[in-house]
C-alpha cells in the first residue's frame, strides 16, 4: 500500500439511532481514477464524508496523503455568494486589486503568497468546464443548478489537490456540462475517488470499487469491463447453485433409500431371528447390532446431506440478486403511423420572454415513437413536456392529442398520494383489475408480500419510481403516449437497469428528456430532438449537441 493515497482501516460508523453503516470496513485506494458503485442506502455518501472529515468515525481511522478535495452532492453554499466567494479566491481577488491601486501592505503579499497568476488559472478552469463567461462578481442565486455543481468543481480543483472526492458530479449537468466534466476527468493524474451512477463517466475510470455486504471489493478496468466480470461471475455462481441443489436432492434421495433399506433388513431379520429359534439373549444382541449399524449409516447419509446443504449457502451467498422487471404491455400498443399528438406553432410566455423563437415551435409524435428530447438546462424542455401532457395550455398555436391517454412522470415522481400503500395507489390506478391480478402485477415490480402495502411516502427513489411505473403503464386505460422527464435522476445502477427494463416492454410512444447518453442507448431511442435557443430541431444523435 506504499502508492495508496487513501486508506481506511476497520472503520465503523453508525446513525445516532444505533443503525450500523459501517463494521470494520478496511480497503486502500492509490493513483489513479476510481468509481465506488453500490445500491442507493448502501453508505457510498458517508463513506466520502468520512474520508473528507465532514463525519467522525465511531472506530477504526482514515489516512488521506496530501491536499484533499471534496465536492459534497448537495453544496452548502448560499445564493448571495459571489463566483469569486465559492471559488476561494476574493482574498487574493481583492489583495491583487489592493497592490495595483498603489497599497503596498505586507498583509496582501502575505495573503496572495503563490497566487499571483490566480486570475488567469481561474479563467482557464472555468474555460475547461464551460464557465468561462461567468464574471466573478457574478451572484450564486442567478446560475442554474448545473452551473453551481461546475463551480464547485472548479473550486475544488484551484487548490490542486492530491485526492479529489466527488459525489454525483454530473448530477443536474446537461449533455455539454457533462462532456466538459468528462474531459476533467481524463486529464486527472492524482487519486479519484468517485461515486456516480453515470455510467458514461463510470467508464472514464480506471478501476471500479464495489460497496457491498460490508466490504469494499476492486475490480480492475472501467464500468463496462465490471459489468463484464460480473455477468460471468453471475454465471458461475448460477451454476454452482444448480449443482448444489442437484447434490442436496441426491444426498436427501440416498439417505432415504438407506432409511428404506435399514427398515426392510430389521424387519426381515426380525423374522429370521423368530424363525431361527435362538436364544433371546443372542437374537437380542444380532438386533442391537443391527440397529447401530443403521444409525452409522443414518448419521453418514445425515453429515453428507449436511455437507451439501452448506455448499448450497455457499453457493447462494455469491449469487447476486439483480432484481430484474419482466412486464408484457399489450394494451399500450400503438399502430405505426397513427398520430398521438400533433402541435402547430406552440408558443409559452414567460412575461415578456417567449419561450420558442419566431411563431412557435411545432411537434409531431406518431406511432411507437421513441423519442428523445435533450438541449441545454433552462432551454424549456419540461415545459414542452407539459404543454404535450396538456398541463399547460399554449397561449399561441394549436395541439391535439389521440384518444389514448397520455401519462406524464415529472422529474419529482409526484403521481402517487404518498400516505397511501403502493397496493392502494395501484387499486386506485386500475380499479376494474381483481386485487390477485393486481397483487401479482406488483410483484413482477418486485413489490412482494409486505412490500405492497408499505406508504409510498417512506419508498427510497428507485423503489417510488417502480410504484409510479406500475401505477402508470398499469392504470385504465393504458397510456398510448408516455413522458418522462429525467427520469434516471437520483437513481441508483439498478433502478435504472429496472426502468430500461420497464421501458422496453412499453409498446407505445414517449418522449424521454435526459442527459444520459448510455441509458438512452439501452431504450432503443428511434428520433432525436433537440431545444436550444427557442428552436425545436431534428438531430441524428446526442453527438449533435
Amino acid at each position: 500500500m506504499s502508492d495508496a493515497f487513501i486508506v481506511c482501516s476497520n472503520l465503523s460508523f453508525s446513525w445516532p439511532d444505533g443503525t450500523p453503516v459501517f463494521q470494520e470496513l478496511s480497503f486502500s485506494v492509490g493513483a489513479g481514477r476510481t468509481g465506488l458503485v453500490a445500491p442507493n442506502g448502501a453508505g457510498k455518501s458517508t463513506l466520502l464524508k468520512l474520508i473528507a472529515g465532514e463525519h467522525r468515525p465511531a472506530g477504526g481511522t482514515v489516512s488521506v496523503q496530501g491536499v484533499l478535495g471534496y465536492l459534497p452532492q448537495n453544496l452548502p453554499l448560499t445564493g448571495d455568494l459571489t463566483v469569486a466567494e465559492v471559488l476561494g479566491i476574493a482574498p487574493v481577488i481583492r489583495a491583487l486589486d489592493a497592490i495595483e491601486s498603489g497599497d503596498a501592505g505586507e498583509e496582501h503579499f502575505t495573503t496572495i503568497g503563490d497566487d499571483w497568476d490566480i486570475e488567469e488559472r481561474t479563467r482557464a478552469q472555468l474555460d475547461r468546464l464551460g464557465l468561462g463567461d461567468l464574471s466573478l462578481t457574478r451572484r450564486l442565486h442567478t446560475l442554474s443548478g448545473g452551473q453551481v455543481v461546475s463551480l464547485g468543481l472548479a473550486a475544488q480543483l484551484l487548490k490542486r489537490p492530491d485526492v479529489l472526492l466527488l459525489d454525483e458530479p454530473t448530477n443536474n449537468l446537461d449533455l455539454d456540462a457533462r462532456r466538459k466534466l468528462y474531459g476533467v476527468i481524463e486529464e486527472w493524474n492524482g487519486c479519484l475517488l468517485l461515486v456516480s451512477h453515470d455510467r458514461a463517466l463510470l467508464d472514464r475510470m480506471d478501476r471500479i470499487a464495489e460497496l457491498a455486504r460490508g466490504e469494499v471489493r476492486s475490480y480492475g478496468g472501467n464500468f463496462t469491463a465490471y459489468e463484464e466480470t460480473v455477468r460471468a461471475e453471475q454465471e458461475v455462481a448460477e451454476k454452482n447453485v444448480r449443482n448444489a441443489e442437484q447434490e442436496v436432492k441426491r444426498e436427501k434421495r440416498e439417505m432415504q433409500q438407506a432409511r428404506e433399506r435399514a427398515a426392510r433388513r430389521a424387519s426381515n431379520a426380525s423374522r429370521n431371528l423368530k424363525d431361527a429359534g435362538l436364544p433371546k439373549i443372542i437374537a437380542g444382541g444380532l438386533q442391537r447390532r443391527a440397529q447401530e449399524s443403521a444409525g452409522k449409516a443414518n448419521e453418514m447419509h445425515a453429515a453428507r446431506l449436511g455437507d451439501a446443504k452448506a455448499r448450497l449457502d455457499e453457493a447462494e451467498r455469491a449469487l447476486r440478486d439483480e432484481q430484474k422487471i419482466a412486464l408484457e404491455l399489450p394494451g399500450t400498443a400503438v399502430p405505426v403511423g397513427r398520430t398521438v399528438f400533433s402541435g402547430e406553432r406552440m408558443q409559452v410566455r414567460y412575461g415578456e420572454r417567449a419561450l420558442f423563437a419566431g411563431d412557435g415551435t411545432d411537434l409531431e409524435v406518431r406511432g411507437p415513437e421513441r423519442i428523445a428530447l435533450t438541449g441545454p438546462n433552462g432551454a424549456g424542455k419540461s415545459t414542452l413536456l407539459r404543454v404535450v401532457n396538456g398541463d399547460l395550455e399554449p397561449e399561441g398555436g394549436q395541439t391535439r392529442r389521440a384518444d389514448g391517454r397520455v401519462a406524464y412522470l415529472s422529474q419529482r415522481l409526484d403521481l402517487l398520494d404518498l400516505d397511501r400503500t403502493v397496493a392502494e395507489n395501484m387499486a386506485a390506478s386500475a380499479p376494474a383489475m381483481p386485487q390477485a391480478e393486481r397483487m401479482n402485477l406488483l410483484a413482477r415490480f418486485l413489490f412482494r408480500g409486505s412490500r405492497a402495502h408499505l406508504p409510498v411516502g417512506v419508498l427510497s427513489g428507485g423503489e417510488r419510481l417502480r410504484a409510479t411505473l406500475a401505477c402508470v403503464l398499469y392504470a385504465e386505460p393504458a397510456p398510448q403516449l408516455l413522458l418522462l422527464d429525467e427520469p434516471t435522476n437520483n437513481l441508483d445502477l439498478v433502478s435504472v437497469g429496472q426502468l430500461e427494463s420497464a421501458l422496453n416492454a412499453y409498446q407505445g410512444a414517449f418522449m424521454v428528456v435526459s442527459h444520459d447518453e448510455r441509458f438512452l442507448a439501452e431504450i432503443g431511442v428511434t428520433r432525436w430532438l433537440r431545444l436550444s435557443a427557442g428552436r425545436l430541431l431534428e438531430t441524428r444523435a446526442p453527438a449533435d449537441e
